[in-house]
Parts: structure tokens; C-alpha cells; sequence
């Protein structure tokens, strides 16, 4: 995570800005590979963004005491974007012992949501 995004997050294009115990701060531009097939952005790709950034937020909540795994993630998709750079943050709304349930938003450029989701997550002892 020091150097930004790795794997799917890498291919994705998600840049990592912030990233605190309380959110995470990301940012995303859109780009045509992210498209599908009628020229908007995939759902998928908001779906993926929502689990990611609210996967670094919890392990980064937990601090080193383990690991989490996603066990639901239930996205809304608001406005359809097909270019663009989109904001994204995480809020928490529940840290307990066994799990945690985060809200991870996302804005275009003009500031306006285009998705939000919320991402239960199972804690994972180190």
C-alpha cells in the first residue's frame, strides 16, 4: 500500500490519497476499458472500488491485529458516468470485534454521487 494501488486495484486505476484508522481517501479516472458494452462504466468497476476501498479500511482500523474478508457488499449505482475523475471516501459505520460495516461513497466531477455501497466485513485474527 506505500506505493498506491496493487493487483485488480492496479488495473482498476484506484490511487490511494488517504488512508486513516477513521476512512480512506481514492481517486479513479474513467477510461473506455472500464466501459460496457453501451459506452458507460460498469457497474462492476463501482462494485469493485466499494470492496477495495472498504477492505484497505478496515485492515488499516485493525492495525496490524489481523486481516478482513468481505462478506457483503451491496452497491447502489446512481448516475451513469462514462469519463471522468471520480472521488471516492469511506466512512465507518460499525467497528466491532468479529466485524465492521463500512459506507464507501463515490462522486464525478461535478461532485455529485454516481455510487455508494456498504461492505460488511468479517475480522480475521493476525
Amino acid at each position: 500500500m506505500a506505493s498506491g494501488a496493487a493487483g485488480f486495484d492496479e488495473y482498476l486505476g484506484l490511487q490511494y490519497d488517504e488512508i486513516t484508522p477513521d476512512g480512506v481517501r481514492a481517486s479513479l479516472t474513467l477510461r473506455p476499458e472500464l466501459h460496457q458494452p453501451f459506452g458507460i462504466t460498469h457497474g462492476g468497476v463501482y462494485c469493485s472500488i466499494v470492496e477495495s476501498v472498504a477492505s484497505v479500511s478496515g485492515v488499516v482500523w485493525l492495525g496490524g491485529a489481523g486481516n478482513v474478508v468481505g462478506v457483503n457488499n451491496n452497491t447502489d449505482f446512481l448516475r451513469a458516468l462514462s469519463s471522468g475523475h471520480l472521488s471516492i471516501a469511506s466512512t465507518p459505520i460499525h467497528r466491532g470485534r468479529r466485524q465492521q460495516l463500512w459506507l464507501v461513497e463515490i462522486a464525478g466531477p461535478d461532485g455529485k454521487q454516481v455510487a455508494r455501497g456498504q461492505v460488511r466485513l468479517q475480522n480475521i485474527d493476525a
